[in-house]
């Protein structure tokens, strides 16, 4: 018989066609999803990042309920123009503590992946107070309030209890000081600034928005653009695409 005549029966009767794309779907799909029963993570751990501080995601909090990621996104693709503009291209593991994550649709504005310590806090101040001010093409709306609305720092707490549930790294001595290490990391000298860098490596403490006054919105979502990208140290990956 020939190749052909043993392919009828499957054009010639719908059923068995059915059942031949089931099949074929089937182990297809097997394939794909069985390896991932026997991996602890898909996610490649990379050296240097961590669960962001309270007041970071205090900030994060904000950056979300002001909708910031409808106009900027938060993933640079491994595309030679966006690196160039941008910085090395975005890793899986940067997204690790993020949920939901930021990575965006569209780019009204520019991406933030690596926006931190590109500006001073100063300019995000006046950025966020004025965006016309610093980008005078800027279609930004302009957020005043947030440098004169305090954040509820007993709040935070209660978030980081959740995302431990959720299987972040927060430890309970971690959240028993949450309040405390906002406070220290929105302060000009704080006392306790060595025990916040060692809960949380590379943590930047300030006063980020430069009011006086208790810890204020603008200083946690300065405190959290200013974070962004500063935790990988991609010379290492840098250094690794040379070499290939």
């Amino acid at each position: 018989m020939s190749l052909w005549h043993k392919h009828q029966i499957f054009e010639k009767n719908s059923i068995f066609m059915l059942i031949g794309v089931l099949v074929v779907i089937s182990i297809g799909g097997l394939v794909e999803v069985l390896p991932l029963f026997y991996l602890k993570s898909t996610i490649e751990k990379v050296e240097g990042m961590r669960p962001y501080t309270p007041l970071e995601l205090a900030g994060r909090n904000i950056y979300v309920r002001e909708g910031c990621y409808n106009c900027h996104s938060q993933m640079i693709r491994s595309l030679r123009d966006e690196v160039e503009r941008y910085g090395h291209y975005s890793l899986a593991a940067e997204s690790m503590y993020d949920k939901p994550f930021q990575w965006g649709s569209k780019r009204n504005g520019p991406d933030l992946a690596r926006v931190g310590a590109k500006y001073s806090d100063e300019w995000h101040k006046q950025h966020l107070d004025n965006p016309r001010s610093m980008v005078p093409g800027s279609i930004m709306p302009a957020n005043p309030w947030l440098g004169k609305t305090e954040v509820a720092v007993n709040e935070i707490q209660m978030d980081m209890k959740v995302l431990a549930f959720q299987g972040q790294p927060y430890s309970p001595q971690m959240i028993e000081n949450a309040a405390k290490d906002m406070v220290t990391q929105a302060t000009n000298d704080a006392t306790d600034a060595d025990g916040l860098a060692q809960r949380y490596p590379k943590a930047q403490s300030r006063k980020f928005s430069g009011l006086d006054g208790p810890v204020n919105e603008a200083d946690a979502l300065i405190a959290y653009l200013q974070m962004l990208g500063t935790l990988v140290d991609f010379k290492i990956y840098d250094g690794k695409a040379n070499l290939r």
